[in-house]
């Protein structure tokens, strides 16, 4: 990374809850500390890892950029952006150029989150509590396993693009800098092979160290649906199902018989990692959040940028409850355009690892290995799509097209439909999943900082 300054920025909020949302952080913030001697108690620790989940949940990741830049580069047939903001306008219409800030952003700050864990790891041996000091190491490299998965999936050609994957990655960092010497180093660009390697032993080592329960804070079993999410976009579907029967057969989670349930309330028990915002700390309620951009509701919510096709919501079966409780005629700022009700509230917490996807995605992995590990495609499918939660009849015999189509409709507008036409080798609009033009850019002043260590994409 290029900083001019090495700072940790620690950013907490208030009332994120520990577990249940019942217990509250009461930590002094660290604003502006040099790194190097900023952790010194197992206090401070705990403070790191906290402030790694905040800058996870800040606009430049997952709460904005990550989830509705895989929506707008999915955009063909799917939805279109509406709105003034020029970086996103490029991103809806595949046209993006060097310069564009949101890929600058989403640069800038998965690396802060992977600095961030990496100063967890490195100063970890300062917490004297065995279960502590475990699960703090596991939380940080599991953010910085999702960090590299998320920075690799949109900035690279996706895996498969060559034949053993030796295409450029991103840069693997998995030292802490903590000064400007060790922030100026120049690493070049791995493998998408390297990286893919990379996250998963990451992946592999936080399983071993984080518990089963950790409040709303990420766990062993979030560890094993992040591994069946990332072995799914490598098409290694064994590996991932026997990681998808890990997470389902513990029990923890189940769907809720309301398609509402788990945007509407809290770590429901539908969601295994959620991003956790109030009324005082959210991605923003004006030029940034979920709500901001999908939303066009009255009372001043939602500038309505993000709508939804025709074409899309065509899919939906006659009476399908996801249809009329996740999609409406906007009223708000731009009235009469398809919007999205999943995000309603500048204050909702933002779910990002959802039990359905899993029940999906061993569906998926059963259908086209023909076993029934787990259970059977028919009932896997059974618990997203039956008459109490969609108003639908259960799929008999579903063939793999329905299980994909279920998983378009169920996930749709959550960011995950451009990460699956990359992973099912299929076109958006004209452009096939390989294209150069549903890959970022890496920001100029990265290149430029690095000498040209760091190589920049085609196209741009």
């Amino acid at each position: 990374m290029n900083y001019k300054s090495i700072k940790i920025i620690l950013i907490y909020i208030a009332t994120f809850s520990i577990a249940a949302c019942t217990k509250q952080l009461e930590k002094k913030p660290l604003e502006s500390i040099d790194a190097a001697n900023a952790i010194t108690t197992p206090g401070d620790v705990e403070s790191a890892v906290i402030g790694c989940y905040s800058i996870l949940g800040g606009a430049q990741l997952y709460g904005t950029s990550l989830l509705m830049d895989g929506d707008l580069l999915a955009s063909s047939g799917y939805c279109s952006f509406v709105g003034t903001f020029d970086q996103f306008r490029q991103i809806a219409a595949r046209n993006m150029n060097r310069e564009n800030t949101d890929a600058a952003r989403v640069w800038r700050r998965a690396y802060q989150a992977i600095n961030m864990a990496n100063i967890v790891l490195e100063s970890s041996s300062i917490v004297t509590n065995p279960s502590q000091k475990s699960t703090f190491e596991g939380e940080a490299l599991l953010i910085r396993a999702l960090m590299h998965f998320e920075l690799v999936r949109f900035y690279a050609l996706p895996w498969g693009a060559t034949a053993n994957n030796d295409h450029l990655g991103v840069v693997i960092r998995t030292k802490a800098a903590k000064n400007e010497t060790e922030a100026s180093l120049k690493d070049p660009r791995s493998t998408v092979a390297q990286v893919y390697s990379a996250i998963i032993n990451d992946i592999d080592a936080a399983i071993t160290k984080l518990p089963a329960d950790n409040g709303v804070r990420l766990n062993r079993y979030a560890a094993f649906a992040l591994k069946a999410r990332v072995l799914m976009q490598q098409g290694l579907y064994t590996q991932a199902l026997s990681s998808a029967n890990q997470v389902i057969q513990s029990g923890k989670y189940k769907l809720n018989p309301s398609v509402n349930i788990v945007f509407d309330n809290k770590n429901s028990a539908e969601s295994i990692f959620e991003i956790q915002q109030n009324e005082q700390n959210n991605a923003g309620q004006t030029n940034d959040g979920m709500a901001t951009f999908y939303g066009s509701l009255s009372g001043g919510i939602g500038r309505g940028d993000v709508r939804v096709s025709s074409t899309f919501l065509g899919l939906f079966p006659a009476g399908d409850n996801r249809r009329s409780a996740w999609f409406y005629i906007g009223i708000g700022a731009r009235p009469g355009g398809n919007n999205c009700f999943k995000w309603k509230s500048f204050s909702q917490n933002i779910p990002i690892i959802r039990i359905a996807e899993i029940y999906l995605i061993r569906a998926e992995c059963n259908a086209r290995l023909g076993t029934t590990v787990g259970n059977t495609p028919e009932n896997d499918l059974a618990q997203i799509r039956n008459p109490l939660r969609t108003n639908l009849p259960v799929i008999l015999n579903p063939t793999l097209n329905d299980i994909l189509l279920e998983r378009y409709l169920e996930l749709g507008l959550e960011g995950a439909r451009i990460h699956d036409i990359k992973r099912l080798k299929i076109s958006t609009g004209t452009l096939a999943w390989n294209s150069n033009k549903l890959v970022f850019p890496i920001p100029q002043r990265e290149i430029d900082a690095s000498g040209g260590v760091i190589v920049q994409n085609p196209g741009y």
